[in-house]
C-alpha cells in the first residue's frame, strides 16, 4: 500500500526487558491513540526489529537485528506537526511520560520526506 503523507517521522528506542509489557500495553493503547489526536497525525505503524537472512548478488548473507528494537512510524503533513502544542501534549500524556520513557534507551528520531 503506498504511503500517502508527505513525511514520515520514525521513532525507535530499546526498553528494559522487565517493563516491555507496560511499554507494549500503554505505547498501544495510551500513546498510539493520543498521538492520533494531534492534526497532520494521518497514521501510525509500530514494528519491532528482527535478525534475517536475505540472497543478494547469489550469496546467502545473515543479517543480525541493529539499533533499536522497536519503532513507530508517523505518518505525518510535515515537520511542523512535530513542533506544535497538540504534538507536545499528546507526548506528555498518559504514564507514558513517568511510568515508561524512563526505562526506554538508545532513542534515535528521523524525518523522512516522502518522494
Amino acid at each position: 500500500m503506498p504511503i500517502g503523507s508527505r513525511y514520515l517521522f520514525i521513532a525507535s528506542m530499546d526498553v528494559a526487558p522487565d517493563k516491555e509489557a507496560l511499554f507494549n500495553e500503554v505505547y498501544d493503547q495510551e500513546h498510539v491513540p493520543n498521538l492520533m489526536k494531534v492534526p497532520g497525525v494521518f497514521a501510525v505503524t509500530r514494528i519491532k526489529g528482527e535478525a534475517f537472512a536475505v540472497n543478494i548478488g547469489g550469496e546467502r548473507r545473515e543479517v543480525p537485528a541493529e539499533g533499536p528494537v522497536y519503532s513507530a512510524i508517523y505518518e505525518i503533513e510535515g515537520p511542523e506537526v512535530l513542533t506544535g502544542a497538540a504534538w507536545a501534549e499528546a507526548v506528555e500524556a498518559g504514564r507514558w511520560p513517568g511510568e515508561v520513557r524512563p526505562f526506554t534507551s538508545n532513542r534515535r528520531h528521523r524525518l523522512y520526506k516522502v518522494l
